[in-house]
């Protein structure tokens, strides 16, 4: 890993900052968040300090089955995971089906559980052991279609969205008015009240028959908005300590108080363009005003990977070579719940097949120290907290390599992380100017103390990062 271990060629330590406040050109800082970010009601404190791992049930194990996931659980909780978001875990259509097994969002029956996983007594216990070891469970939720063969296709052909001759007809991009080429499922119609209400009855099924902790809902930005409108304040009814992830970067989502998080996809293109030399590091800064003008509620999703851009945009390695380490401090520390996918601790350098059983290849776990200490910081350190359970983004400016280093610090209180990046190929020196930072620091990789004064010259090899905390 790359971190202070880079900078034993440090000259003198510097202050990790600028004036608080200072406008000036030679190292400036400025709060790169809203000052009236707003409490949610969607935003449950138990979640303020969490992250968020994707398991991929089908691909984790040989066996492919609830009862051999579940033996991770114990590594999980070690390592810290805080939620779990299954991928769907409900049969699978026959009809239509893309591949050998067909994708887990052809869902043929909302109330069940596929076969080939286990059945609905093994997946209550696996919710019951999770949560009585701390941890919470979300489930991949599919409001927008489902598959070919589900009940409703005969039962209630008025569910789904028809052509002018009656045939119900498989998603449409509403941009274009073409469809999106997902064959294997079949669009559900909205303006249908009684679809309306069957969806809300089905997602309540498993909150209050199988004890799950909320959804995360795919391409939620599909469904109207009215529709969360109508159904959140019922399943908030029947947990009020819901957690909803959207699939999505549309603020009324957040706004609203509909859902506690979306996906940061801006961030997540822009780190992969700036691995692979095609962006600037100062366009980060950009995107956080951004979003900060449209989000008053909420927070982001931050990720390097999650199972559609591990299988159809390629693994971490592929897409940020050796910036990968340097962006996965950036996504834990930025504001935001951190998430991580199936097989990243292990370094999976693998497109996992997406219609086919294509187990991990686990193949030791040489990046669980990294995510580890990563998820203890943010456990520990109330700065790093999810929203306005945390300390607002102050960008801390570097005048020598403002194009190359990225560098910001968090505070909560007396509590603060400084986080300096070095997101480019190539080393560079710089030095800093700020007396408010000075003091001792805890360098959270090396686990040693470092002590910061004004004035002072650091170093930084390429794609390194050092992490500091009070």
């Amino acid at each position: 890993m790359r971190s202070l271990f880079y900078l034993l060629m440090v000259m003198a330590f510097a202050s990790c900052g600028s004036r608080d406040g200072q406008t000036g050109a030679e190292n400036k800082s400025e709060l790169m968040e809203p000052s009236d970010l707003q409490p949610s009601a969607a935003t449950p404190e138990w979640a303020a300090r969490a992250n968020i791992y994707e398991v991929n049930v089908r691909q984790y194990t040989p066996a492919g089955t609830l009862e051999a996931f579940a033996k991770h659980l114990p590594r999980l909780k070690e390592m810290g995971v805080d939620i779990l978001w299954f991928m769907p875990v409900y049969p699978i259509s026959q009809a239509r089906r893309k591949g050998s097994l067909g994708s887990y969002y052809a869902v043929s029956d909302y109330t069940a559980v596929n076969p080939a996983f286990g059945t609905m007594q093994e997946f209550k216990a696996l919710v019951e052991q999770i949560q009585g070891m701390g941890m919470r469970v979300i489930l991949d939720w599919v409001p927008n279609h489902t598959g070919w063969d589900h009940a409703w296709i005969t039962e209630h052909p008025e569910y789904y969205t028809q052509d002018s001759l009656g045939n119900v007809i498989d998603p449409i991009d509403p941009k274009t008015g073409e469809p999106w080429g997902w064959t294997d499922v079949a669009d559900l119609n909205y303006g249908n009240p009684e679809l309306r209400e069957a969806m809300i009855q089905e997602m309540l099924f498993w909150l209050e028959e199988v004890g799950v902790d909320g959804f995360r809902c795919d391409v939620a930005g599909e469904v109207p908005d009215d529709f969360w409108a109508q159904a959140v304040p019922r399943l908030r009814e029947a947990n009020p300590e819901i957690f909803m992830l959207a699939e999505s970067d549309h603020p009324p989502h957040r706004n609203q108080e509909w859902f506690a998080m979306n996906y940061g996809w801006e961030l997540h293109h822009l780190m992969n363009a700036i691995a692979q030399g095609e962006r600037s590091p100062k366009a980060i800064d950009t995107v956080l005003a951004k979003k900060a003008a449209a989000y008053q509620r909420g927070y982001f999703m931050q990720f390097l990977t999650n199972h559609d851009e591990n299988s159809w945009q390629g693994t971490i390695e592929e897409r940020m070579g050796e910036a990968a380490d340097a962006m996965a401090v950036l996504a834990f520390t930025i504001n935001g719940m951190p998430l991580m996918y199936s097989g990243q601790e292990a370094g999976l350098n693998y497109r996992l097949k997406f219609f086919e059983k294509d187990t991990i290849p686990w193949n030791g776990f040489k990046k669980t120290r990294l995510y580890k200490t990563l998820l203890d910081l943010k456990h520990s350190n109330p700065a790093l907290g999810n929203g306005l359970a945390g300390g607002a983004l102050q960008r801390i400016y570097v005048e020598e390599a403002e194009d190359q280093i990225y560098a910001y610090r968090r505070k909560k209180g007396a509590r603060q992380v400084v986080v300096f990046l070095n997101l480019s190929d190539e080393p560079q020196s710089f030095t800093l100017s700020n007396e408010n930072l000075e003091g001792e620091y805890t360098n959270v990789f090396a686990n040693s103390t470092v002590k910061l004064t004004s004035e002072m010259t650091m170093n930084l090899n390429p794609w390194s990062y050092l992490l500091l905390e009070q």
